[in-house]
């Protein structure tokens, strides 16, 4: 069957582009990965201190399930069945994620997934090339020049991430960039004494702020994985926290009990780089049947919904099944592959902005708990005639757009009801003060 298949270069051996060369494989195709990065199962590899921890959802463990690898990871990932604020008076909330068992994340950590992938397409016939950064790139020609040789590339694959080299030769490319004006560094919350966990094992923990916000995900050794998010400039950021007397000022004011969960906060967050995040959306995703992108290198988010992995996991399957479907007719599939993601890509990107928001200003908030726990038990009456937005999203493979508009439709049968609710109270209080006056009035008389 391969001999009937085009070769396939991936330049990005990251988390899509090694799902990606899995599924090929699986389908026939020859494989050759180049990577810019060394080996990530290399030891000393792990890119410690930068890395932001993944939540797989439910579109991530299904791209994962098609191409045989889900039993594979299971044993890697902690189980999240919900979110706990930490709030700034030490009190401690918990926002479930569902209504159902089955309605949870899954921790893992990107270092211990990308390897996991990458021994997967080795064994499926996969050829890896580390250290090896893309050029140039003559997609006229079908050749690469990857580190100082000239390669074939007879069909690529970029899923070379934000800063992408293969999307900048993709003809008539138009591409938007947007950078947050917020940073992050990663932070660890060691196990306690004995192994035990310092805090809640099976929780995405979250300490929200105006100024700063701070997420933690757990890991199976009983330890969290943080990250810290700050503005780039200003006061309380990370130009100004430069000494280890600010550092600790900054987060006894801000976040009081995450000293006392990280104890090497402070040498940790004046030792870690900063990392920068971005949105990209750009068209076409594609050069004919030459050339196609996938995850970041096509439509990079912010992480605040936990869906960059997810999505690109699910750009994945849904490649393949564009392949399976238009076979040798590659202009076909890959346009193809950008009408059934782009859109939805684009919405992703408006939530994963919306709800950096949400997760700074407003899960603290009463009212914001309240209306969590509104959908949740409509969510519970109705079963799958309402769903909330996060559960679309994170427990279902509901397209993204779909999603949205659905919820959207949800919000204003809530808001109507809750209008009527109100005229509804009115005209009571209206009548009851009606009767009030009349009977005062016979009293009189």
């Amino acid at each position: 069957m391969a001999a009937n298949r085009p070769a396939l270069t991936i330049i990005g051996a990251g988390l899509a582009g090694s799902l990606m060369s899995v599924y090929a494989a699986r389908r026939g195709f020859p494989v050759v990965v180049y990577e810019r990065r060394g080996d990530p199962r290399e030891p000393g590899a792990a890119d410690t201190g930068r890395s932001i921890n993944l939540g797989l959802s439910q579109r991530g463990l299904r791209a994962l399930e098609q191409a045989g690898l889900l039993e594979t990871i299971r044993p890697a990932a902690a189980p999240m069945r919900g979110r706990v604020v930490h709030h700034h008076d030490g009190r401690l909330s918990f926002q479930p994620y569902g209504t159902s068992a089955e309605q949870i994340l899954h921790s893992v950590l990107r270092h211990d997934l990308n390897a996991a992938l990458i021994n997967r397409a080795e064994q499926l016939g996969v050829t890896f090339h580390f250290g090896q950064k893309l050029r140039a790139l003559d997609l006229e020609t079908g050749t690469a020049l990857v580190g100082d040789t000239e390669v074939a590339a007879e069909v690529v694959i970029g899923a070379d991430g934000v800063h992408s080299a293969v999307r900048d030769q993709i003809p008539h490319s138009r591409t938007g960039r947007k950078t947050l004006e917020w940073g992050y560094k990663e932070l660890h919350i060691p196990a306690g004494p004995a192994g035990e966990r310092r805090t809640d094992p099976e929780a995405l923990h979250v300490w929200p702020g105006e100024r700063g916000l701070i997420v933690a995900h757990p890991n199976v050794d009983t330890t969290l994985t943080g990250t810290v998010f700050l503005p780039h400039e200003g006061q309380g950021s990370f130009a100004t926290l430069t000494s280890p007397a600010a550092v600790r000022e900054f987060f006894a004011g801000r976040f009081p009990d995450a000293l006392t969960l990280m104890p090497d906060l402070v040498e940790e967050f004046l030792a870690h780089p900063v990392g920068s995040l971005h949105t990209i959306r750009t068209a076409p995703w594609h050069a004919g049947g030459r050339a196609v992108l996938l995850g970041d290198a096509a439509h990079a988010v912010y992480p605040f919904y936990g869906q960059g992995m997810n999505s690109s996991f699910e750009d994945c399957s849904v490649l393949d099944a564009c392949l399976a479907e238009h076979g040798a007719d590659l202009r076909t599939a890959f346009a193809e592959f950008q009408r059934r993601r782009k859109r939805h890509t684009d919405v992703l990107a408006e939530l994963s902005e919306r709800n950096f928001v949400e997760l700074r200003d407003r899960v603290a908030s009463p009212l914001y708990a309240l209306r969590k726990k509104a959908d949740l038990v409509l969510n519970t009456l109705l079963g799958e005639r309402w769903m909330p937005l996060y559960t679309m999203v994170s427990h279902t493979t509901v397209p993204y757009a779909d999603a949205l508009a659905t919820a959207r439709r949800q919000d204003r049968v809530l808001g109507a009801l809750g209008a009527a609710a109100l005229l509804g109270a009115g005209a009571g209080i209206r009548a009851a003060r009606s009767r009030s006056f009349v009977r005062r009035r016979g009293a009189q008389c």
